[in-house]
């Protein structure tokens, strides 16, 4: 499998996983809790993901979650120079974790080559932007909306609506104009989703794969995760190594992760084990 993270920024995932680094430009991730709120400290966070092995930064200068607010021009700061400057000492694809167009543009404008919204592309000026700067785009599940409450989420039929969700989302960026190998999607885990229910989903990443897109597990050290093992926030690594693997047995071929080394680790030699069985990964 091809994917086109921006123009002309090929990559072959048939046989190895790509790994994203997240870059939190935010005082209250619910991981680093803004630990690299400082810019020196969220440079030097980027230097350590490129030396252990990334393949994309992912900047985000707001949180998922529910939070205090933050406007557009709030993002706008957080992001551009972030972004600019990353473009400027890094040779790897820069992702924007936002879900306003307005923020997308501004960041493809300063070098970034792939949009990750976690909304869906609710903001209709999203995909016009991507097109634009001729970038990639990360669909991503999410029941409700960023940064709205959702601590009781109910399906019909759970794996059925978030494949119709992700087909149809897919669909709307190429009919916008964007190619299908610049198109990934992402089941969105603890995106309004029970503990059980992003189980579920990360148990059932083969049938999401099936649906032809490059599939993306954002997983690294998750709530979903610290449930199902009893464990804080800071110790869920094992648990998370042990997501990334599945993951990537069942087609996910892209990680977003805090953790780059182990994340890059778990890939290989995922790699390595699949490629040995098989001749190719599948």
């Amino acid at each position: 499998m091809i994917v086109e993270l921006g123009a002309g920024n090929v990559r072959d995932i048939s046989n190895r996983i790509l790994v994203m680094g997240i870059l939190n430009r935010t005082p209250d991730s619910f991981f680093d809790n803004g630990r690299f709120w400082s810019f020196d400290d969220f440079l030097n966070q980027a230097e350590r993901h490129i030396v252990e092995g990334a393949d994309v930064l992912d900047v985000g200068g707001v949180r998922a979650g529910p939070g205090p607010e933050v406007t557009l021009v709030e993002e706008l700061a957080r992001t551009s120079e972030a972004v600019a400057v990353l473009s400027d000492r890094f040779e790897v694809p820069i992702a924007v974790d936002t879900f306003r167009g307005e923020v997308a543009a501004a960041a493809f404008e300063a070098g970034a080559s792939i949009g990750n919204d976690i909304s869906g592309f609710a903001d209709p000026t999203y995909l016009p932007a991507c097109v634009a700067h001729e970038a990639a785009v990360i669909a991503t599940h999410i029941r409700l909306g960023p940064r709205i409450p959702d601590p009781s989420p109910v399906y019909g039929d759970l794996l059925s609506e978030i494949d119709t969700f992700l087909s149809t989302r897919a669909a709307w960026a190429e009919r916008a104009g964007i190619p299908r190998n610049r198109i990934i999607i992402d089941a969105g885990l603890d995106l309004g989703k029970t503990p059980s229910m992003s189980a579920s989903l990360l148990r059932a990443s083969d049938q999401l794969a099936g649906l032809g897109y490059p599939l993306l597990l954002s997983a690294s050290n998750k709530r979903f995760l610290g449930e199902l093992v009893d464990a804080d926030v800071h110790e869920r690594a094992q648990a998370t190594w042990a997501a990334h693997a599945l993951g990537v047995g069942l087609g996910c071929r892209l990680l977003r992760v805090h953790d780059v080394l182990e994340a890059r680790r778990v890939a290989d030699l995922m790699s390595v084990l699949l490629e040995s069985r098989t001749g190719v990964l599948p």
